[in-house]
């Protein structure tokens, strides 16, 4: 379990990083040149990993349902919608509304057993768990909204 968590950690500080370099690239081209840059690394480095890990067994797919073949697209709307959105909302409130949805479809999925997984009981405490989450990040955009109100520069406002 602990090594679970670590690569949960590790994952998602590498997102936020991955996140902001993504936004980086946008700023000196566009927002389909960046995805197109970022996915096609990210399929350089793959290949090249799985080759020197698992070697040419990383292309047996067994019993694989043909939609998830649709991920691979899916991760064009991640890059897309992620550079998009921290261009408007900046990286943390960007990444922080990523998260609650995230988890919001994560509590959704498991709790109807969608998408072939194993149906995870429902409970309210789970609920009032990503409902923390949001009241947080609520009250971290409003402490933002009230600062500029008062006038504290931004690179005050921690």
């Amino acid at each position: 379990m602990i090594i679970g968590i670590v690569l949960a950690i590790t994952a998602g500080a590498l997102v936020s990083l991955q996140t902001i370099f993504n936004s980086k690239v946008n700023e000196h081209t566009g927002s389909w040149s960046t995805t197109t840059l970022v996915l096609g690394m990210g399929f350089i480095a793959s290949l090249l990993m799985g080759l020197l890990l698992e070697g040419t067994g990383m292309f047996q797919l067994r019993h694989m349902q043909a939609w998830y073949w649709v991920s691979g697209a899916i991760g064009v709307g991640v890059v897309i919608c992620l550079v998009q959105a921290i261009k408007r909302l900046g990286p943390t409130y960007g990444i922080s509304i990523v998260l609650i949805s995230q988890l919001g479809c994560a509590l959704l999925f498991d709790s109807l057993g969608w998408l072939g997984l194993e149906k995870v009981t429902f409970s309210f405490t789970k609920l009032i768990g990503v409902l923390v989450i949001v009241a947080g990040i609520l009250i971290f955009k409003l402490t933002k909204f009230e600062d500029a109100k008062e006038g504290i520069p931004q690179e005050q406002r921690g």
